[in-house]
């Protein structure tokens, strides 16, 4: 009896376990299984929408997309049976169009084909709408091939502000691990605003839900969402005045940049040499490549924010501000004779017989190096280095261009930090005209300057994007007058450093002129050797910085020569051809 008692027990266990089967597999595996077999007729497709379209603050293009068509194939043609069909769309394509190659278009089926694909094969990215209209029929009528519309990025002003623009590039692995739109679109903002404004230039994607049969054509649509269509961005160039400055700086390597003192937004702003940001969209050759980056002139280096230069005399105005806000009298005064010494070394002016006597605002007028040589030994580099850095000096800009550098406003700490040596007062002099280890970018001479001019300092930028409203800076009303005197001599004054420079200009300005030492000049050498008799590339850099009008700042125009010896010389008569044009373009009212 016990016997079969646990007989019937082991049939009762079993009986459940497999009732419990049946139930798990009939009733709860049923929702599993449902949605593994959704996935199986059931496709997301999604829409990409054109990317937006960068227009200039009238409404130009600066960057926009061009119509055209991809070739895609049937994908699985490579096997014995098929491979007559996959020689016969190779052939068709070669014909018509020659410029892809045999060899070429099976080595691109080959890497997009695999046992896995379902989709057809895009084995041309792209043909312009033009070459490939009248062939349209010919190939849309083939069952294994499938013609799809494809936008190509384009740059119609070539080389005109480049640097800004910058451009996109097809989208690598890790473009796509951090941006999942860029698997889709295949494209991605590079450089420039087309990479800081990528989110909001690529859009929303659309979404197309639907049925597909075992041949994976679609049967029915069961929903659909439209990509963005509001992706557009204006910023605030004028490509017009872009092209003239193009025009009138010629062949020179450098940067100019014209803002608004009041706000900061910039009407144009070029690093020089440019280059052809069309190249770069479907892949540049390697030749291109090394040519472009083995140009001693740089012309793949945005000048603007990643350009490290000494600031030369520019920056005397910002140590004048300095010298004052930390106890010099307005009405100090020295007698300079040429020189100044400290122990065996004579630091000189750049002025061999000297300036005479000499207080601030003729120190800024002439740019008498002696004048500062004995202010900063009075002051002391750190509470220089701390004014400077409030008036930006050594700060990002917040400009929207992506990796933009700090340059170097020295210290006694970050010489410890950077070097391990101690502090010399030699380095001290040398900073004080803007030399040594000192070093700023065009854009931080431009915002200073609007500083200098307004008493606020501005976010530089392209679009309203990225408008903040002008940061107050705490100063001395009186002590700016100084300043703003010192450089109204500058450019108004006999003797001013660019008197004879900006006579050509209808607009009043101020401003200041900087020579900025590339190689250091030899103690031995008893009179300083012409920039012109140097190699070229030993040449100074070039700097002009202005503000216009004078008595009502509308505008800041900053000019760097690279190489380019005076900066009043090199720079001055484009200063004066560009505030020209902003008048003429009615930008300044006086």
């Amino acid at each position: 009896m016990k016997r079969l008692n646990l007989i019937f027990i082991i049939i009762f266990i079993i009986l459940i376990t497999l009732l419990s089967r049946v139930y798990f597999l009939s009733i709860k595996s049923n929702t599993y299984y449902e949605e593994l077999s959704k996935r199986n007729y059931i496709k997301k497709i999604y829409k990409v929408p054109n990317r937006g379209i960068i227009k200039d603050r009238n409404g130009v293009p600066l960057a926009m997309n061009k119509l055209g068509f991809s070739i895609n194939i049937r994908p699985h043609l490579r096997s014995y049976k098929k491979k007559h069909i996959l020689d016969d769309l190779v052939n068709l394509i070669n014909e018509n169009f020659p410029k892809y190659s045999k060899d070429s278009l099976y080595k691109e089926y080959k890497k997009l084909d695999s046992n896995y694909k379902h989709d057809f094969v895009k084995i041309v990215e792209f043909i312009p709408y033009e070459e490939f209209f009248d062939k349209y029929t010919l190939f849309n009528s083939n069952d294994d091939i499938e013609i799809k519309s494809e936008v190509k990025r384009v740059y119609p002003e070539g080389k005109n502000a480049s640097h800004i623009i910058g451009y996109v590039g097809r989208a690598s692995k890790i473009d796509i691990q951090n941006n999942e739109f860029s698997k889709h679109s295949g494209i991605i903002g590079k450089n420039g605003l087309e990479k800081y404004y990528n989110k909001e230039l690529q859009g929303k994607l659309g979404e197309k839900t639907v049925k597909v049969n075992a041949l994976n054509k679609e049967v029915e649509v069961l929903d659909e969402k439209d990509p963005s269509s509001d992706n557009d961005l204006t910023i605030s160039i004028d490509i017009e005045l872009q092209k003239y400055i193009q025009e009138i700086f010629g062949n020179d390597s450098g940067a100019i940049i014209v803002m608004d003192a009041r706000n900061g937004e910039i009407l144009s702003a070029g690093s020089y040499p440019e280059f052809d940001n069309n190249i770069f969209v479907d892949g540049i050759s390697i030749d291109a490549w090394n040519k472009m980056k083995n140009d001693f002139n740089h012309p793949f280096t945005n000048k603007l924010i990643n350009g490290l230069y000494p600031p030369g005399s520019v920056i005397k105005m910002g140590i004048a501000l300095s010298f004052l806000d930390n106890g010099i009298k307005p009405d100090y005064e020295i007698y300079d004779s040429g020189f100044i010494q400290i122990g065996n070394r004579k630091f000189r002016d750049w002025k061999p017989t000297g300036h005479g006597k000499v207080g601030f605002v003729k120190a800024i007028k002439e740019s008498c190096d002696t004048f500062f040589y004995k202010g900063s030994l009075l002051v002391g580099i750190n509470k220089i280095s701390k004014s400077l850095r409030n008036y930006g000096i050594g700060e990002e800009t917040g400009i929207d261009l992506v990796n933009e550098f700090y340059a170097t406003n020295p210290n006694k700490d970050w010489k410890e930090k950077k070097y391990n040596q101690p502090w010399y007062i030699g380095d001290t002099i040398n900073a004080s005209i803007g030399q040594g280890y000192m070093t700023v970018t065009p854009m931080q001479i431009a915002r200073y300057t609007a500083f200098l001019a307004t008493g606020k300092l501005p976010r530089p930028h392209f679009s309203k994007l990225n408008y903040e409203e002008p940061k107050e800076i705490e100063y001395n009303k009186n002590y700016m007058k100084i300043i703003r005197q010192g450089m109204y001599e500058v450019t108004n004054k006999p003797k001013g450093t660019a008197y004879y420079h900006v006579r050509e200009s209808k607009v009043t300005l101020a401003g200041k002129t900087g020579t900025a030492q590339v190689v250091t000049i030899p103690q031995s050498e008893k009179v300083r050797m012409k920039e012109s008799e140097l190699k070229y590339y030993h040449r100074s850099h070039a700097w002009i910085t202005t503000y216009g009008p004078y008595k009502n700042p509308q505008y800041v125009v900053t000019v760097l020569v690279e190489h380019g010896g005076h900066g009043g010389s090199a720079a001055g008569h484009v200063v004066s051809k560009i505030y020209n044009k902003l008048e003429e373009l009615g930008y300044i009212k006086n």
